[in-house]
């Protein structure tokens, strides 16, 4: 029998090559990745802010009234299949609550996933926003720079 060498040695190239990959889902991580195992290794009344900056980093966030309330998140995405379209699911988003005292120890921590974030109650009031507003001048100014940028 006589084969072709060039050509099994391309096959099993390709075979090699196909081997080699993995099929993974296409994700899109926002934040922190791995929060959760990194939230498991803080200690309350143990661990400090510092241990907290040096294991996940700056906070995202920190509440309006207390700045020894920390706030950080993490966000997955990933695709989905073929009845969706390939539209973004979200897959995980997680938000870790840290608490410390007036010395910088930890005292609460409570991680909240995407059910928990489900049954929290929002406000609907809106806020009005004074600054936001354009002046009678601002408007004017800006009505006339647009007409006079117009080409017809």
């Amino acid at each position: 029998m006589f084969f072709n060498i060039n050509h099994n040695f391309k096959i099993i190239l390709i075979f090699f090559i196909l081997i080699g990959c993995q099929l993974q889902d296409p994700n899109n991580n926002h934040g922190i990745v791995f929060l959760e195992n990194r939230s498991n290794e803080l200690v309350i009344n143990k661990s400090n802010k510092n241990d907290v900056l040096n294991l996940i980093g700056q906070p995202h966030s920190k509440s309006i009234n207390n700045d020894n309330e920390w706030f950080y998140i993490e966000r997955i995405l990933t695709k989905g299949e073929f009845h969706k379209l390939g539209q973004n699911i979200l897959k995980e988003n997680n938000v870790l609550v840290l608490d410390f005292d007036k010395y910088g120890i930890l005292k609460y921590k409570k991680m909240l996933d995407k059910n928990d974030i489900k049954k929290m109650k929002f406000s609907e009031k809106n806020t009005a926003n004074e600054l936001a507003q354009k002046s009678f001048i601002e408007k004017f100014l800006s009505s006339i720079r647009t007409r006079m940028y117009k080409r017809d």
